[in-house]
């Protein structure tokens, strides 16, 4: 396993204009992945509601979480590249600087918050449209991928002739493989949540509440350009297990263990998913926190070492086993895909697999986090760790300089 990281997370020294030429760089190659998509499939275009395949697609950010509950703007993509694009009132600003063809329309939004009593008339005024530029760029062809519709709008569509495809797993699997420009964006989204953890580890006090460590983290993601968190997933003393207790006013308590989970999207609308955990104040920590630690440290480093492109199942088959005692806490993967957010796959326990199981394969360039809780079935507190990394031809790259806790081991 290289215990390096594959770039330097705290060089900053690319100058306006390199940075630049990388995002256009990376813009092209994730316009054409969608749109390889499209061609594999024999699809002639792909209806986008969720803000982060938005994002990917056309690189533009327009109010991102209101935008995941509110549908109000939405893009089409034909495999020739055309992007139509019906923004959300008064917003084509939002495009500006972009080197993309696009034809801009007002967005029909037809939510109750929106229209009332009156979503369905609303709804068949938006399906008109889509019909209409459909059939004018894809004539003769009925299939449309779709990533997310309500109801009125698959009735409307399916009505007029039209059979509707899953786009959400073709933007998975267009996502799925990054390329060497797109680590660079990630590299500057994880340099910031490098700042913000370095920041909730020099300002985390016995007597100070979770709350307030937590809100250091989004302190520096705000300040250097970042958009949002998408979990509140950190916790103290008891509440470390199980594991999933999201932060409160709970005081934190000196050798106790402080565990957080970043989920954090920062600057260029990538994710930063990196899981540490702490011990409060200045003591030692415990022989039970040492061994949970070097558990789920074991666990993290080894799947590592395991993880090889061109495997499928059998790295859930391979992976570290967790000792029993720990087996019923476990967290609820063994790792997952990472890119802009959360993304496919997620590899299931082998213990889970008939239940949630499904096959694939790793490819040299996807982004993973490797998962590990470990905490007693029993017990009063537990470990929650994450790497991400980089899968090259070679094995696993971390992608992080966050600190281990390894004079623990």
């Amino acid at each position: 396993m290289a215990s390096a990281p594959l770039f330097d997370t705290t060089d900053n020294t690319a100058t306006a204009d390199g940075k630049d030429a990388v995002l256009r760089d990376v813009h092209a190659y994730r316009l054409a992945r969608v749109r390889q998509q499209l061609l594999d499939h024999k699809v002639p275009a792909i209806l986008l509601y969720d803000p982060v395949n938005i994002r990917y697609v056309t690189d533009t950010s327009n109010m991102q979480v209101w935008a995941g509950r509110n549908p109000a703007r939405y893009i089409m993509v034909f495999a020739d590249g055309r992007i139509v694009a019906w923004e959300f009132h008064g917003s084509e600003h939002v495009w500006d600087g972009l080197d993309l063809d696009v034809e801009f329309r007002p967005a029909v939004s037809w939510t109750y918050f929106n229209a009332g009593p009156d979503a369905e008339r609303r709804a068949e005024q938006w399906g008109v449209e889509i019909v209409d530029v459909f059939r004018k760029h894809a004539p003769g062809d009925f299939l449309l991928a779709v990533d997310r519709l309500d109801p009125f709008g698959d009735a409307y569509l399916e009505r007029h002739g039209m059979a509707l495809v899953d786009g959400q797993a073709l933007m998975e699997s267009a996502r799925l493989i990054k390329s060497p420009g797109e680590l660079v964006p990630m590299g500057e989204s994880l340099r910031t949540a490098k700042q913000g953890i370095e920041r909730m580890r020099q300002e985390m006090r016995p007597w100070m509440n979770e709350n307030a460590v937590w809100a250091h983290l989004h302190f520096e993601n705000i300040s250097n350009g970042g958009e949002w968190i998408e979990t509140r997933l950190l916790a103290s003393g008891a509440r470390t297990n199980p594991w999933m207790h999201e932060c409160m006013s709970r005081v934190l308590q000196s050798v106790e263990l402080l565990a957080f989970d970043t989920d954090m999207v920062d600057p260029n609308g990538y994710c930063s998913d990196i899981s540490r955990t702490w011990l409060v104040g200045d003591g030692r920590p415990s022989y039970e926190q040492r061994k949970l630690y070097e558990l789920a440290y074991t666990q993290v480093h080894a799947n590592m070492d395991i993880l090889r492109a061109g495997m499928t199942r059998e790295f859930s088959e391979k992976a570290w086993k967790i000792p029993d005692e720990y087996v019923r806490t476990r967290y609820c993967c063994l790792a997952h895909g990472i890119g802009m957010v959360d993304e496919y796959p997620s590899i299931a326990h082998q213990v889970d697999w008939a239940s949630a199981g499904y096959d694939g394969l790793f490819e040299t360039g996807m982004t993973v986090c490797m998962e590990s809780y470990i905490g007693a079935d029993s017990g009063t507190q537990g470990v929650k760790l994450e790497q991400q990394v980089v899968l090259t031809e070679h094995g696993c790259v971390p992608l992080t300089q966050c600190s281990f806790e390894t004079d623990w081991l």
